[in-house]
């Protein structure tokens, strides 16, 4: 019996892992390179993103046959001026974050982490070199002040009142409105990905009539969809997925939104077979479809997004300390 258990556990974790190289493929790009595909070993290069004092690290990483369920990656930072303490320290942070997450997918996590660290080194490399210039003079120093006083209004959500005003005043069968992104085709195939906010189930399925209303779309080979709603009065997620015959598509599409956290949104993705096997390519195609339109309509932002909002962040936290 123990032997089963184990056997469907490696399975389930190497299904994990599949679905997780394929997200981070999609997210990254060329950032993220397959070493060792049969031995699970890749490799990302990291970087602050900044056009000053910019700095670069590779993380290599190992996926043993029980990760994520009961081990870690085993990795290795390569990086010139990563030493000592900082070493540590990185390393500890790394340790942290998959205690905290135990039995996840957790390079993503690691991948921005180690852009957070990168983003501080640089930071804190600004800082020596702004100290030897001249100070700023006293209304300079007021006109800071003033713009730190602004509030910061991008990071706001619906509080549960607004959230509970909203349902009771918004007719949720209505579908909300829908982005249509760029097509990707491959070997006769294409793929079109399409995106709607949605709060409630009922949307999800109001959306998706709509959709189908449309002849092409509902021509299409496969529809394969992910949505994740936010519960704010439970604080938990709302999620579900559909293959729409295109094996394992739906539940590897709605991995790559839990990846990048989005919530409150239904990506579709429609295939329109062209009569040639895609063999693995199809899941990227569909991937990359997703990760696309989400960029584009502002549910994540690229990596350099990322870096640079930031960089901005810890900038505005260093003048306020001042």
């Amino acid at each position: 019996m123990a032997e089963t258990i184990n056997t469907e556990n490696e399975g389930d974790d190497l299904q994990s892992q599949m679905e997780e190289v394929e997200a981070l493929s999609s997210i990254y790009g060329d950032e993220w390179c397959v070493i060792d595909e049969a031995s699970r070993i890749f490799c990302i290069k990291i970087s602050n993103d900044a056009q000053d004092a910019k700095l670069t690290a590779c993380l290599q990483i190992i996926l043993p046959p029980d990760y994520p369920s009961a081990a870690p990656p085993i990795y290795q930072i390569n990086a010139a001026w990563l030493r000592g303490s900082e070493r540590v320290r990185l390393a500890n942070s790394l340790e942290d974050l998959y205690l905290g997450h135990a039995g996840e997918s957790i390079l993503y996590m690691w991948v921005e982490k180690i852009r957070e660290f990168l983003l501080e080194k640089a930071q804190d490399s600004e800082a020596v070199t702004q100290s030897k210039k001249v100070t700023l003079t006293a209304e300079e120093e007021e006109d800071d002040e003033d713009e730190e006083d602004m509030p910061d209004l991008g990071g706001l959500t619906l509080s549960v009142e607004d959230a509970q005003h909203f349902l009771q005043h918004e007719n949720d069968e209505v579908a909300p409105p829908i982005k249509h992104g760029s097509c990707i085709t491959d070997r006769r195939s294409t793929f079109q990905p399409h995106l709607a906010p949605v709060v409630t189930p009922r949307q999800v399925k109001a959306t998706l009539e709509r959709l189908y209303d449309n002849k092409k779309i509902a021509s299409a080979t496969h529809n394969i969809y992910a949505y994740r709603i936010y519960c704010e009065d439970k604080h938990s997620f709302l999620q579900d997925c559909e293959d729409d015959g295109e094996t394992a598509a739906g539940g590897r599409l709605l991995h790559l939104l839990q990846i990048l956290d989005v919530r409150n949104v239904l990506v579709v993705v429609s295939r329109w077979y062209g009569g040639i096997l895609l063999g693995p390519d199809r899941f990227k195609h569909i991937n990359n479809c997703a990760r696309s339109i989400l960029v584009e309509e502002g549910y994540t932002a690229s990596s350099e997004d990322i870096a640079k909002s930031a960089g901005k962040a810890k900038r505005l936290k260093g003048k306020k300390t001042k």
